[in-house]
C-alpha cells in the first residue's frame, strides 16, 4: 500500500520515538534529528524511510488503532488500549451495534468503540463539558470515524436519547449517576461497562447496578508489563502500565432470579436441594 497526500502516518525515529502526523506536500516537521519534509513520503510504501536534512533515516509506518488512541490530543486522562480491549471483548461489541458512551473525555475509547462497530454501527457519546466534547470530536474525526459517532452535550443524570442500544460504557467520576439512564437505554440482555478508579466507587456502582436489575456482575483490573528482550538478559521492564482503573461489567435482565419453593413453601430448602443435586 502506497502513501497518499493527506494520509496519517506514524514516524519512527532512529532512537525509537514515534510521531503521528499527516502527510502533506510542502509540510515540514522539526525533530531532534533534523527537519523532515513530509511530502517525501508520498508514493512510498509503508515501512520505507524518508531522510532529515541531517541525513538521518525515519521510517514511515502505518498507524494502528493503539497508535491513534495513544496519540490523541488530551485534556483529560484517557482510557488505555488495554482497558478498551477488554471492554470490547467482555461486552461483545461488534460491527453494526449501537453503543452509548458517557464521558467522552479526549475520545480515546470513542475511537476504539467506533472501530469495533464499523461498518453499519453507531456510537453516541455524551459529555457535560463542551470543551472536552469538541476536542474528542476533533480526535475522532482525525482518526477517520467522524461519520460513525454522534456527540451530545449533556449530564449523565439527564438521560440518553437512544433506546434499545446494545452496550453502554460509563467513564464518570460518579458512575451511579449514569446507571439509571443506562438501564432505560439498553435492550434486554444489553451490556454495561463502567470504569472506576477506586474500590469505594466500585462498591457503590455495583450496588446500584444490582438494584437496577443488572446481573452477571464482574469487576476486573488489567495490568500490562513489557518485557525487555536481550539474549541471556531478558527481564521485565522496570516500569509498567499498572492501575488505570477497575472495570465493572453487567448485563440487563428483564426478569428476577430466585429459587422456586418446594411443596412446603420453603425456598431455602429448595435452594439447598438444588445445590445437592448439582453436586451429584
Amino acid at each position: 500500500m502506497n502513501i497518499k497526500n493527506g494520509d496519517t502516518v506514524l514516524i519512527y525515529t532512529p532512537d525509537k520515538k514515534t510521531y503521528l502526523v499527516t502527510v502533506e506536500e510542502g509540510k515540514r516537521m522539526s525533530t531532534h534529528l533534523g527537519e523532515l519534509t513530509l511530502g517525501d513520503a508520498v508514493g512510498l510504501e509503508y515501512g520505507s524511510a524518508i531522510y532529515s536534512n541531517l541525513k538521518h533515516p525515519f521510517l514511515v509506518l502505518e498507524p494502528t488503532l493503539e497508535d491513534r488512541m495513544m496519540k490523541v490530543k488530551r485534556f483529560t486522562q484517557i482510557i488505555y488500549p488495554k482497558d478498551a480491549a477488554i471492554i470490547i471483548m467482555k461486552t461483545g461489541i461488534k460491527s453494526g451495534m449501537r453503543v452509548i458512551e458517557c464521558g467522552a473525555g479526549s475520545g480515546s475509547l470513542t475511537i476504539a468503540l467506533a472501530n469495533a462497530v464499523a461498518p453499519g454501527g453507531k456510537v453516541y457519546t455524551y459529555d457535560r463539558s463542551e470543551r472536552f466534547l469538541e476536542n474528542a470530536k476533533r480526535n475522532v474525526e482525525a482518526a477517520g470515524f467522524g461519520d460513525i459517532v454522534e456527540f451530545k452535550l449533556r449530564e449523565a443524570g439527564d438521560g440518553f436519547d437512544e433506546t434499545g442500544v446494545d452496550v453502554v460504557a460509563l467513564d464518570l467520576p460518579s458512575p451511579w449517576d449514569g446507571i439509571p439512564a443506562a438501564a432505560e437505554a439498553l435492550r434486554g440482555g444489553g451490556r454495561i461497562a463502567s470504569l472506576s478508579p477506586t474500590y469505594n466507587q466500585v462498591e457503590k456502582a455495583s450496588g446500584i447496578l444490582d438494584s437496577h436489575g443488572f446481573v452477571f456482575l464482574q469487576t476486573v483490573e488489567v495490568l500490562v508489563r513489557h518485557i525487555r528482550v536481550a539474549y541471556g538478559k531478558t527481564r521485565p521492564e522496570e516500569r509498567m502500565v499498572s492501575h488505570t482503573g477497575f472495570l465493572t461489567f453487567g448485563r440487563k435482565a428483564l426478569a428476577k432470579l430466585g429459587y422456586a419453593t418446594d411443596e412446603s413453601g420453603d425456598a431455602e430448602e429448595a435452594a439447598e436441594d438444588t445445590e445437592d443435586e448439582a453436586e451429584e
